[in-house]
Protein backbone atom coordinates (compact mmCIF):
# COMPACT_ATOMS: atom_id res chain seq x y z
CA UNK A 1 0.00 0.00 0.00
CA UNK A 2 1.52 3.37 -0.82
CA UNK A 3 1.73 6.06 1.72
CA UNK A 4 -2.02 7.98 1.22
CA UNK A 5 -3.55 4.80 1.34
CA UNK A 6 -2.62 4.20 4.26
CA UNK A 7 -2.99 8.56 5.93
CA UNK A 8 -6.71 7.57 4.50
CA UNK A 9 -7.06 4.32 6.62
CA UNK A 10 -6.12 6.03 9.84
CA UNK A 11 -7.86 8.98 9.00
CA UNK A 12 -10.79 7.08 8.38
CA UNK A 13 -9.84 5.00 11.59
CA UNK A 14 -9.80 8.13 13.69
CA UNK A 15 -13.26 9.72 12.67
CA UNK A 16 -14.77 6.20 13.45
CA UNK A 17 -13.40 6.13 17.03
CA UNK A 18 -14.53 10.12 17.23
CA UNK A 19 -18.08 8.60 16.35
CA UNK A 20 -17.87 6.58 18.96
CA UNK A 21 -16.68 8.18 22.05
CA UNK A 22 -19.73 10.45 21.66
CA UNK A 23 -21.44 10.15 25.38
CA UNK A 24 -25.34 10.78 25.50
CA UNK A 25 -26.91 13.28 27.91
CA UNK A 26 -30.66 12.24 27.62
CA UNK A 27 -32.45 11.40 30.43
CA UNK A 28 -33.06 8.15 28.72
CA UNK A 29 -29.21 7.12 28.41
CA UNK A 30 -27.67 5.54 31.43
CA UNK A 31 -24.34 4.92 31.74
CA UNK A 32 -22.89 1.09 32.91
CA UNK A 33 -22.19 2.89 36.49
CA UNK A 34 -25.52 4.01 36.64
CA UNK A 35 -27.15 0.72 36.04
CA UNK A 36 -28.78 -1.50 38.90
CA UNK A 37 -27.84 1.44 41.06
CA UNK A 38 -30.78 2.67 43.63
CA UNK A 39 -31.86 6.55 42.41
CA UNK A 40 -34.12 9.22 44.51
CA UNK A 41 -37.54 10.07 42.79
CA UNK A 42 -39.22 13.47 43.75
CA UNK A 43 -41.77 15.09 41.96
CA UNK A 44 -42.82 18.31 40.71
CA UNK A 45 -43.42 20.56 38.03
CA UNK A 46 -42.15 22.12 34.99
CA UNK A 47 -41.81 26.36 35.77
CA UNK A 48 -40.21 26.65 32.42
CA UNK A 49 -37.61 24.80 29.78
CA UNK A 50 -34.92 27.17 27.07
CA UNK A 51 -33.49 25.96 24.30
CA UNK A 52 -30.20 25.13 25.27
CA UNK A 53 -26.93 23.46 23.47
CA UNK A 54 -24.33 21.14 24.74
CA UNK A 55 -20.93 21.75 23.73
CA UNK A 56 -19.18 19.27 21.59
CA UNK A 57 -16.15 17.29 23.06
CA UNK A 58 -12.42 18.28 22.51
CA UNK A 59 -10.49 15.46 23.15
CA UNK A 60 -7.96 15.92 20.42
CA UNK A 61 -9.17 12.73 18.50
CA UNK A 62 -10.34 15.65 15.51
CA UNK A 63 -7.29 17.44 15.52
CA UNK A 64 -5.02 14.54 15.14
CA UNK A 65 -7.17 12.84 12.26
CA UNK A 66 -7.36 17.01 10.90
CA UNK A 67 -3.42 17.04 11.10
CA UNK A 68 -2.97 13.32 9.80
CA UNK A 69 -5.14 14.26 6.64
CA UNK A 70 -3.86 18.17 6.52
CA UNK A 71 -0.24 16.35 6.05
CA UNK A 72 -0.86 14.05 3.63
CA UNK A 73 -2.63 16.71 1.41
CA UNK A 74 0.31 19.04 2.14
CA UNK A 75 3.01 16.66 1.16
CA UNK A 76 1.62 15.83 -2.19
CA UNK A 77 2.00 19.17 -2.95
CA UNK A 78 5.51 20.76 -4.77
CA UNK A 79 8.47 19.20 -4.37
CA UNK A 80 11.69 19.49 -2.14
CA UNK A 81 11.48 22.38 0.54
CA UNK A 82 8.28 23.47 -1.02
CA UNK A 83 6.63 20.71 -0.05
CA UNK A 84 8.00 20.58 2.87
CA UNK A 85 6.60 23.62 3.97
CA UNK A 86 2.94 22.63 2.52
CA UNK A 87 3.24 19.37 4.76
CA UNK A 88 3.43 21.81 7.86
CA UNK A 89 1.03 24.11 6.75
CA UNK A 90 -1.24 21.35 5.67
CA UNK A 91 -1.36 19.65 9.18
CA UNK A 92 -1.85 22.59 11.01
CA UNK A 93 -4.87 23.37 9.21
CA UNK A 94 -6.03 20.08 9.20
CA UNK A 95 -5.53 20.16 12.96
CA UNK A 96 -7.53 23.27 13.23
CA UNK A 97 -9.85 22.30 11.09
CA UNK A 98 -10.37 18.58 12.96
CA UNK A 99 -10.74 20.20 16.26
CA UNK A 100 -13.45 22.59 15.17
CA UNK A 101 -15.16 19.52 13.05
CA UNK A 102 -15.06 17.35 16.28
CA UNK A 103 -16.60 20.09 18.70
CA UNK A 104 -19.36 20.36 15.97
CA UNK A 105 -19.97 16.97 15.35
CA UNK A 106 -20.64 15.75 18.89
CA UNK A 107 -22.52 19.05 19.62
CA UNK A 108 -25.70 18.14 21.06
CA UNK A 109 -29.53 20.66 21.57
CA UNK A 110 -30.38 20.32 24.74
CA UNK A 111 -33.28 21.79 27.24
CA UNK A 112 -32.52 24.28 30.01
CA UNK A 113 -35.55 23.00 32.47
CA UNK A 114 -36.69 25.08 35.73
CA UNK A 115 -38.56 22.75 38.20
CA UNK A 116 -40.15 23.14 41.41
CA UNK A 117 -40.55 20.21 43.18
CA UNK A 118 -43.09 19.25 45.60
CA UNK A 119 -41.12 20.34 48.75
CA UNK A 120 -40.86 23.97 47.11
CA UNK A 121 -37.52 23.83 45.86
CA UNK A 122 -35.88 25.50 42.28
CA UNK A 123 -33.46 24.07 40.04
CA UNK A 124 -32.91 24.15 36.40
CA UNK A 125 -31.42 21.18 34.87
CA UNK A 126 -29.43 21.08 31.16
CA UNK A 127 -30.06 17.69 29.61
CA UNK A 128 -29.98 16.39 25.92
CA UNK A 129 -33.23 14.11 24.98
CA UNK A 130 -35.59 14.11 22.56
CA UNK A 131 -38.37 14.10 25.03
CA UNK A 132 -39.47 18.22 24.87
CA UNK A 133 -40.91 18.79 28.25
CA UNK A 134 -43.52 22.56 28.70
CA UNK A 135 -44.52 24.25 31.67
CA UNK A 136 -46.94 23.19 33.47
CA UNK A 137 -45.82 19.64 32.70
CA UNK A 138 -45.94 17.28 35.72
CA UNK A 139 -42.54 15.29 36.24
CA UNK A 140 -40.27 13.13 38.05
CA UNK A 141 -36.51 13.64 39.10
CA UNK A 142 -34.14 11.23 39.08
CA UNK A 143 -30.66 11.65 41.32
CA UNK A 144 -28.09 8.84 41.24
CA UNK A 145 -25.87 8.24 44.27
CA UNK A 146 -23.34 10.48 42.40
CA UNK A 147 -25.58 13.53 42.36
CA UNK A 148 -26.20 13.42 38.58
CA UNK A 149 -29.94 14.08 38.01
CA UNK A 150 -32.09 13.84 35.19
CA UNK A 151 -36.16 14.82 34.25
CA UNK A 152 -38.46 12.44 32.88
CA UNK A 153 -42.17 12.85 32.40
CA UNK A 154 -44.20 11.62 35.80
CA UNK A 155 -45.32 8.36 36.28
CA UNK A 156 -48.14 7.35 38.98
CA UNK A 157 -47.28 8.28 42.22
CA UNK A 158 -49.97 5.86 43.64
CA UNK A 159 -47.84 3.89 46.54
CA UNK A 160 -47.85 -0.02 45.92
CA UNK A 161 -51.03 -1.91 46.07
CA UNK A 162 -51.35 -4.94 47.62
CA UNK A 163 -49.19 -8.01 46.71
CA UNK A 164 -50.51 -9.74 43.68
CA UNK A 165 -50.20 -13.65 43.93
CA UNK A 166 -48.06 -15.24 41.96
CA UNK A 167 -48.55 -16.75 39.12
Amino acid sequence: MDRMKIEVLLLAALVLCLTGCASSLSSQSYSRNEALQPMSVQYGVVQSVQAAKIEGTKSGVGAMAGAVAGGAAGSAVGGGRGSVVATVAGAVLGGLAGAAGEEGITRKDAQQITVRLDDGRLFAIVQAGKTAFEAGERVQVLTSPDGTMRIEPAVSQAGPGPAQPAR
